[in-house]
């Protein structure tokens, strides 16, 4: 059973991780997919999942947008309504970490990790939600992270700017209930990913799976198997939550 048929969903930041896997799993489900990477270096990558995407015999495209950027929002939700006609699914995924601890961070520091992974929400949020108003129907999903609900030492941007999409979520949730218009967020533990490379050290892999009940990594599929049920309708009465996928750590 296929749960996206005739549906149209944006991915941001898809090229690798989390954002790739929710990207193959809609289009596995019958999703047409547009998605966004931001460098010249992610191009290839974008290339090949477009084509995988394709083979799975949806429609599928690849657009350089960066998502920090409210012009380029613009440009691209305008671009994506001209190609694909109409947007039902936006999962709002991209995200960086800059780490370090508070003393020693910058402002630079700082403000990047916001605008990629706080601002970059808003801006697109509040371009999708037209043509999804208009349909009175839609699914937003946001990417927080388990570390904006508990924090974490060094990571006080993150856990900041993970907390911000929260509280956004649910004040979303609320204001475009009436049109049938959902908003919920994930809060993924630790992934497999690339962003999470030091995981495969022995000792520091260690130190957190002693902290998660099921004693194990996420992958970036799991993930994925989450967001595919909040954009469908098998969520349909669900939003302004969090759900959380983070094998047990937070509890």
């Amino acid at each position: 059973m296929k749960l996206l048929e005739n549906k149209v969903a944006i991915v941001t930041g898809a090229a690798r991780g989390i954002g790739e896997a929710i990207a193959i799993k809609f289009a596995e489900h019958g999703a047409d997919v547009a998605f966004t990477y931001v460098s010249e270096g992610s191009a290839e990558k974008a290339t090949t999942l477009e084509a995988k995407l394709k083979e799975l015999g949806v429609k599928a495209k690849a657009y350089r947008s960066n998502a920090g950027d409210i012009q380029q929002c613009e440009s691209f939700v305008a671009e994506v309504m001209n190609d694909f006609g109409k947007i039902d699914i936006c999962v709002n995924n991209a995200g960086i970490s800059k780490d370090n601890l508070l003393l020693r961070m910058t402002e630079e520091q700082w403000q990047d990790v916001l605008n990629i992974n706080l601002n970059s929400v808003f801006y697109m949020t509040k371009q999708v939600i037209k043509p999804m108003m208009k349909a009175r129907s839609g699914s937003i999903i946001n990417m927080s992270s388990v570390i904006g609900m508990m924090g974490n030492a060094g990571q006080s941007s993150y856990a900041a700017s993970k907390a911000g999409i929260i509280g956004f979520t649910k004040s979303v949730a609320k204001e475009l209930g009436s049109r049938n218009i959902r908003c919920n967020a994930i809060a993924p533990g630790f992934v497999e990913t690339d962003m999470t490379s030091y995981l495969n050290d022995n000792a520091g892999a260690e130190k957190y799976l002693a902290d998660i009940p099921l004693n194990k990594f996420a992958k970036a599929e799991d993930i994925a198997n989450v967001t595919l049920f909040l954009a469908s309708d098998m969520s349909s009465y669900i939003t302004g939550q969090t759900i959380s996928a983070c094998g047990g750590l937070n509890i």
